[in-house]
């Protein structure tokens, strides 16, 4: 837990992705809170290009499973958000147009917050087969799927989490002279904050 007062700077630090959820089901409150939150999520333009389906059907979410190796979680519920490829052409971004994917990236980001105010266990998902995850919703083929929160209730103990480069003092930190490679400390030579 850190010492911050702020719920929102809170929930920032504090938010944990959850690998291990119970089967106790995400109430249908939460869900539509945590569905409204995707949605109101910033969006380029406010043009609302990432429909946000959500599924709680257990046969749905273990054939979801079944197509995505990247589902490690066992979720009650999940959100899966994805691009309108079709009303994204109409407003002339090409289908893989990056500002696109940082739309999916923020209504994630907000469900993964939205999810942790509200008690509910949370994992983003992008390994999954997206004709796959498509059919199984029988979505159209403009309606393409590129992530999927899994939700439930965290069990009492997780999954050690995979290690990875400490954030702070890693060498591409360039946020600071102090915490950089030498290279990019003498890019930092001569530069001052007058």
């Amino acid at each position: 837990m850190t010492d911050v007062d702020d719920p929102v700077l809170r929930a920032i630090f504090d938010r944990r992705v959850t690998r291990s959820m119970s089967d106790q089901p995400v109430d249908a409150d939460s869900l539509s809170l945590l569905l409204r939150a995707a949605r109101s999520a910033p969006s380029a333009g406010n043009r609302r290009l990432q429909p946000v389906v959500p599924v709680t059907d257990p046969a749905t979410l273990r054939l979801l499973r079944s197509v995505s190796p990247g589902m490690i979680a066992r979720p009650t519920a999940a959100l899966v958000v994805c691009i309108d490829v079709a009303r994204a052409e109409e407003y002339g971004f090409a289908p893989d147009a990056p500002g696109l994917l940082i739309d999916v990236g923020t209504a994630m980001a907000t469900v993964l917050l939205a999810a942790y105010a509200v008690g509910v266990g949370a994992v983003p998902v992008s390994s999954f087969s997206r004709v796959a995850v498509g059919r199984v919703l029988g979505l159209p083929d403009t309606t393409v799927p590129r992530i999927i929160v899994c939700l439930g209730h965290p069990t009492a103990t997780q999954p050690t989490p995979m290690a990875g480069p400490a954030v702070r003092g890693h060498a591409h930190d360039v946020t600071s002279p102090r915490r950089t490679t030498p290279e990019l400390r003498d890019l930092h030579e001569g530069v001052h904050d007058d």
